[in-house]
């Protein structure tokens, strides 16, 4: 592994002393960010966990948040080396700092709890190199499904990230790595990734491999890490397409404690995802499908469910050994209004090992309908019907009304 990464490192340094290559849109630097708000109606509440027919007390079936506000700053040290960061509050709150307690027998210590998290989402260092092949390090986006490539909230309908994927991948997944990217043929672009792998943990039944991203301690284990592929195609006007791949050898070696999984073996996880784009004057449509597995997933629920009642994991099991979702959305484009409809299905118990029972209220297929409105190229007002059908019909359906408001832009630019 080390002659590996050695090689690679001479290979980059080669191509940095030779290479010329620049970019435009700023001189020195530029600040901007994005944010959304976002308001629900719901006539259910959270029926398929309450306990009764008739979903959650009236008092808690409407919900305002600010789901993320997200400042980003760019600086070019010169054409070739440029810094980039992101900042992202979520809910309007501070995360809890969570303290792993050598000196008392590995318990956990939190040491402020709060809703909604204050999360350093970018920050890396790029080298600029050729067309075919430049380098990024630092914390970094994973270009894992449509919805993390494709984050800012203009690149969706409707008030909410489409659910197909952020039911089972975290939304926005960043992690600390290294990057190589670049463009080669006649619209083709590429993107692998070494980044720090998924935690064991963190993995539940609700939703799936989310919980495992690292980010509860000050340091990330990186014992396994992930690997990241995407390749993108644009050649054909308004057209984009592209796949990707998420690969971690074993996430119970990046667990919290040493030997916590040592009676369940290597736990792999794999993702494989699709999407594409079309964009015309009249019409925007996006469609994506995303399925993964987890291995030993039996044995991996049976640790998990013994997880100290004092860790930042849930530890609802059963984990599915395949999680499988689906969206596609269409809009009419009639000057600076979209009315659009989206169907999703999700489901992170859609396929489990001998021996384990899948709870089939996690499994949803979503009708959405609404309208964008683009006050100005950037600000868009949303509202949207979302209703969803539970577990293939088995349950009430979930009934909710959507309004949002979002922006996108880069304030200065020098």
């Amino acid at each position: 592994m080390k002659k590996v990464v050695l090689t690679l490192l001479l290979v980059i340094g080669s191509l940095i002393a030779t290479a010329q290559v620049d970019t435009v849109g700023y001189s020195r630097f530029r600040f901007g960010g994005y944010g959304e708000m976002l308001g629900q109606f719901m006539d259910y509440g959270n029926n398929r966990f309450a306990g009764t027919s008739d979903g959650s007390p009236r008092g808690y079936r409407a919900a305002v948040s600010i789901p993320r506000f997200v400042l980003a700053f760019d600086y070019k040290f010169n054409s070739k080396w440029i810094l980039g960061a992101e900042i992202e509050f979520e809910a309007g709150g501070v995360g809890s700092a969570v303290e792993l307690e050598s000196s008392e027998n590995g318990e956990y210590e939190t040491e402020i709890e709060k809703g909604g998290e204050v999360a350093l989402e970018q920050l890396h260092i790029t080298r600029l190199i050729t067309r075919g092949i430049n380098i990024r390090v630092g914390h970094l986006i994973v270009p894992v499904g449509l919805t993390n490539a494709h984050h800012e909230p203009i690149n969706f309908f409707g008030p909410t990230r489409p659910q197909a994927e952020t039911s089972l991948l975290p939304s926005t997944w960043h992690e600390t790595g290294l990057e190589l990217f670049g463009s080669f043929g006649r619209g083709f672009d590429w993107r692998a990734m070494i980044v720090a792998g998924l935690n064991a943990n963190g993995f539940d039944k609700n939703e799936w491999i989310i919980g495992g991203t690292p980010g509860y301690f000050e340091v990330d284990n990186f014992t396994s890490p992930g690997y990241v592929g995407r390749i993108d195609y644009s050649g054909v006007k308004g057209l984009r397409t592209g796949v990707s791949a998420y690969y971690c050898h074993d996430t119970g070696r990046n667990a919290d404690k040493d030997h916590f999984y040592s009676a369940v073996g290597r736990i792999p996880v794999w993702i494989a995802t699709w999407d594409a784009q079309y964009r015309s004057k009249w019409i925007t449509a996006r469609a994506n499908i995303t399925f993964g597995g987890v291995g030993n997933s039996a044995k991996l629920s049976d640790a998990n469910r013994m997880l100290s009642n004092k860790s930042p994991y849930s530890r609802l099991v059963p984990i599915a050994k395949n999680a499988f979702g689906a969206g596609v959305e269409a809009g009419v484009n009639i000057k600076k209004f979209t009315p659009f409809a989206r169907y999703e299905y999700y489901n992170p118990q859609f396929r489990g090992e001998k021996g384990q029972t899948m709870d089939s209220r996690l499994e949803v297929s979503q009708w959405q309908v609404g309208l964008d409105w683009f006050a100005l190229p950037n600000l868009v007002v949303k509202g949207a019907w979302v209703s969803r059908q539970i577990g293939g019909g088995k349950y009430n359906s979930e009934n909710e009304f959507q309004i949002g408001i979002a922006y996108i832009g880069w304030f200065v630019r020098k």
